[in-house]
Formats: structure tokens, C-alpha cells, sequence
């Protein structure tokens, strides 16, 4: 149904367009239909999906091709992490490498960061694409997670880019930030909403019961999850989910999920979980917020750490994924954290708050439509329209005029990452160990280099130093690349359950240095 109404919709003038499906609704696919035939319908040149993380970036590519079946090499996914392989014919790496700095094809796949700090960039080769965003689709996937220090920014530039530049922009996600005007400053305007009657989609697809259970001790958090056989506990931060772990790991089917971990790892480790929640087996994952982007689990039961309410809907995706059990036996447990060490970062503290406002306002139905309207509101109203601009881009623009924009200030300040992470390589299975002994010898890098990306831990520059100074990282193959490989040579500090780590002094110092 969803799929059927949004083609019949794009027929619509170009413009500015939501898409609000909950979770499970299929908003990928219906976006990409409905992106299609907008663009054939319009003379559109071609469809640029944004999305806000390079591993769903990598899944939706993937969901594409397949449906698009031959003609899936229309779809160029770009993104940081990608490198182009060297198993393909010189001519055509070139083609791809072309492709991707102009974003010359039908239909690309790529992140916020590329898409956005593109728009705002002053380096030539960061704005050769940028006469390709004209006339086309752009879906923005997942529009709430947009960072709110540069939201307003962003918001202008959608909105310039729909008015001058005949882009027809949507925003699909299941928590429609509330962006538009006169109520956000500078806001949108005359945005469609394409699925069919979203209240009462929101109605029928109502798969889970939310609930704020209080306070809970690490002891109480780590007897909830004892006493179930299959649950999931989302937490804050990489500490406290290892902790959590190591409280519970003697129980059946205990796991653990974190960034910390390389992409090779957690993609075994969700592995076995799904085998574990087929089978009917325990299965008690505790995981940081990366299991909410878009990974496909059904627990009957999830314990959610405090967090911004399109955060507590995305945890919320999790449970009762399939629809198999009723509402009422799928419980979304919110919970408040005992232990100020792991209270929500600083930056997260007010989502938190306008959550927990909500949570007792719309108790009976926290993540309906008007519950959501309500939480963006409030948390903008609580940033204020200065917050939302922290470094007054927008002005800066406004005082520069066309003849003295102030690109390059622009292009400084405008940043959608602000910590600087480090990748780290590890050896984890023969693969990788095979791939760094090419690399060793290697002339070209490119097709090594696409080889290892699933083999990277992103740790903070602190941490990557005092691993790098204590021996326990080394380039390889230093003299030709520097340092842009470094890989983990001590295998003591990565851990088979919870990856890497640096907290014992002992491992550091120690002189078992191989890979």
C-alpha cells in the first residue's frame, strides 16, 4: 500500500516531499520507486540518496542493486571508506573514480558528511559534483539524525536547493523532525507528505509497548537481563556495555556490540545472534547505539538506556521486528542509569531530556505522530535558533553578500564529525593477516586497502597515540605509505568478546609485539 501511493505521487511538481513510514513500513524501496518515477516523470537527471552512516550506506547499495537486478550498475556508491578495486580493469577503475568525484551516474549512494560538507566546501575537488545535485532526487534518509549545531545551515541549503536549483528533496524517516516553518526558524515550506494517511500507518504497525521503568542500579540492569532468555540492552557509551557484559557473560548466549569491535567481528557476532533468536535460544545482547542503524533483529524484549526519543524509535525497531507477537508482549524498556559514569555525553543530555518530557505527556503512545512533533519541538525550543547555528553561518552568509562569502571560513566550520577517530587495523582472521602481508610488498594499495576496510577499529586520537607510543601499533610498510596503515601488532589488547582495548597497562608494556 505504502509502495502503491507514493508512485501514484510522483507525479507532483518538483519540490520538497516527507515520507513518514515507522519502522518495518518499507521506506527504502518505496523511496527509491518513488524517486524513479519522479525523476522519469520530470526529466530529473538522476536520484542522490543521503544517508547518515557509511555502513548503511554500503546495505542500502546493496538493496538496490538487487532490486534494479541488471541494471544495478547504475548505482555508485561514494562515501569515506570507499577504495576502488584493483581486480578491475584499469579502464574501468578510471570510470568509477571519475564517476564518484562527479557523482555522474543515475543513481548515487552516499553519506551526509559527503553530500553536505560538499555544499559548503571551498576545495575545487570536494565541489566537482556539485552541478550534478541539480535536477535530481535527493532522499534524505534518516533526516533527524542531522547534527543540530549546523541544522539550520542544512535546512537553508535544502531549501535553496529546491527553490533555484530544481532538486526535488525528501525527507523519509520514521521520526519526522519538525523542520518546517513558521514554528522552526528559517524553516521549510510547502513540504507533501507522500505515504498514505501516516497516523494511521503509524496505527497498524504498532509492534512494541514503551515504557520508563526508572532508575536501575548495574546490579538491577544485569538481573533484567539474567532473567530473560532473549533481550537486548542498548546502552550509552562503550564502557558501560562491556561492564555490562562482563556481568553477565557466564549466562547462555550472552554477546556484545560496540565500535570497538571491527566490522568483520560484529558482523559474526550478529550472525550468531539471529541463528540464536531463530532457534528459540538465549540469546543477551548488550550493544551501543549501532545496533539501531538498520540492523535486521527481532528480540521480544529491548532495555533502553535513556537517549533522544528517535533514538528510543529506533531501539524500538528492534523488538517485535516481524510483527509475530502482540504489543503487549513486547516490551521497550526505558531506563535511567545509577552510575553518573555512564550517564549520557554532555551533547546527548538534552535529547534525553525532551524524551523523558514526552515519555510522561504520551505515556499510552510515546512514538505515535504527535508524540514525535512534540519532541522535536521542544528539543529545538530548548537549543534555541542560535544553537542550531553555533558558529551563525547563516549570518556570515547573510553580512557577506555574493561578493565577499567567506568560502573558506565556511568550509572551516562547517563540520558534521567534530572528533577526530583513528583507524587502527587488526589481524583478525587469515584474510586480514593476508592482506597486510601483501601489503608489505605491495606497489599499489587500492584493492588491499578495499580488502581491510572491514578490519578497522576508529579510536579517539588519545587513545591512538598512547597505543602508537607504547609499540602496540605499527605502520606497515612504512616507508612507501607512512603511517596510513597502522595495524594492531599486539594481540593481547584485542579481545575475542569486546575488541579492542587499552586500559591495562600490563598489555601495553608488553613485548609479545606480533600480529
Amino acid at each position: 500500500e505504502v509502495l502503491a501511493e507514493v508512485r501514484c505521487r510522483a507525479a507532483l511538481a518538483p519540490g520538497l516531499f516527507s515520507l513518514t513510514v515507522p519502522t518495518g513500513g518499507g521506506k527504502t524501496l518505496a523511496s527509491l520507486a518513488f524517486a524513479l518515477d519522479h525523476a522519469i516523470t520530470h526529466g530529473l537527471r538522476r536520484v542522490i540518496f543521503v544517508i547518515p552512516f557509511t555502513s548503511i550506506v554500503e546495505q542500502n547499495a546493496a538493496v538496490f542493486r538487487q532490486a534494479l537486478g541488471e541494471l544495478g550498475a547504475a548505482v555508485l556508491e561514494h562515501h569515506s571508506a570507499f577504495v576502488d578495486d584493483k581486480s578491475l580493469a584499469r579502464e574501468s577503475r578510471e570510470k568509477i573514480k571519475l564517476a564518484m568525484e562527479n557523482w555522474d551516474a543515475p543513481i548515487v549512494v552516499t553519506t551526509a558528511v559527503q553530500f553536505f560538507e560538499s555544499l559548503f566546501a571551498a576545495r575545487p575537488s570536494a565541489c566537482r559534483k556539485l552541478h550534478n545535485i541539480s535536477s535530481s532526487v535527493v532522499v534524505l534518509d534518516e533526516a533527524q539524525t542531522l547534527p543540530l549545531k549546523l541544522l539550520r545551515p542544512c535546512v537553508s541549503a535544502l531549501a535553496e536547493l529546491a527553490l533555484n536549483y530544481k532538486v526535488s528533496a525528501v525527507l523519509c524517516t520514521a521520526t519526522q523532525p519538525a523542520l518546517q516553518a513558521p514554528e522552526f526558524v528559517g524553516g521549510l515550506q510547502d513540504v507533501r507528505e507522500l505515504a498514505p494517511e501516516p497516523s494511521r500507518l503509524f496505527a497498524a504497525l504498532k509492534r512494541v509497548h514503551v515504557r520508563h521503568v526508572g532508575l536501575l542500579s548495574d546490579d538491577a540492569l544485569a538481573g533484567q537481563l539474567a532473567e530473560r532468555d532473549q533481550v537486548l540492552c542498548i546502552v550509552n557509551n562503550r564502557r558501560h556495555a562491556r561492564a555490562l557484559y562482563e556481568a553477565i557473560a557466564e549466562h547462555p548466549g550472552a554477546r556484545h556490540l560496540t565500535t570497538l569491535m571491527c566490522a568483520k567481528h560484529r558482523s559474526q557476532v550478529l550472525a550468531e545472534v539471529r541463528l540464536l533468536l531463530k532457534a528459540g535460544k538465549p540469546c543477551r545482547l548488550v550493544a551501543t547505539s549501532l545496533i539501531e542503524a538498520g540492523v535486521d533483529v527481532d528480540f521480544p524484549a529491548v532495555l533502553r538506556a535513556e537517549a533522544g526519543l528517535d533514538s528510543i524509535a529506533q531501539a524500538a525497531g528492534r523488538c517485535n521486528r516481524e510483527g509475530k507477537r502482540a504489543p503487549a508482549d513486547s516490551a521497550v524498556m526505558i531506563f535511567a542509569t545509577e552510575n553518573p559514569d555512564w550517564a549520557p555525553p554532555p551533547e546527548l543530555k538534552q535529547f534525553a531530556q525532551a524524551a523523558r518530557e514526552v515519555l510522561r505527556l504520551h505515556g499510552d503512545d510515546p512514538l505515535g505522530l504527535d508524540a514525535i512533533e512534540r519532541y522535536f519541538r521542544l528539543l529545538y525550543w530548548q537549543k534555541g535558533p542560535q544553537e542550531l547555528d553555533a558558529h551563525n553561518l547563516l549570518g556570515q552568509i547573510e553580512g557577506g553578500k555574493l561578493d565577499g562569502l567567506p568560502f573558506e571560513m565556511l568550509a572551516t566550520k562547517f563540520r558534521m564529525i567534530d572528533s577526530v577517530q583513528m583507524p587502527v587495523i587488526i589481524a583478525f582472521d587469515q584474510e586480514a593477516q593476508t592482506a597486510l602481508g601483501e601489503l608489505e610488498f605491495a606497489e599499489g594499495c587500492a584493492g588491499i586497502a578495499r580488502r581491510l576496510q572491514p578490519y578497522l577499529v576508529q579510536v579517539p586520537r588519545p587513545a591512538y597515540e598512547t597505543l602508537r607510543h607504547a609499540g602496540a601499533i605499527q605502520a606497515v610498510n612504512e616507508k612507501r605509505y607512512g603511517e596510513q596503515f597502522m595495524a594492531l601488532v599486539n594481540p593481547d589488547l584485542y579481545h575475542p568478546c569486546f575488541g579492542l582495548h587499552w586500559d591495562n597497562p600490563a598489555f601495553i608494556s608488553s613485548e609479545r609485539l606480533c600480529w
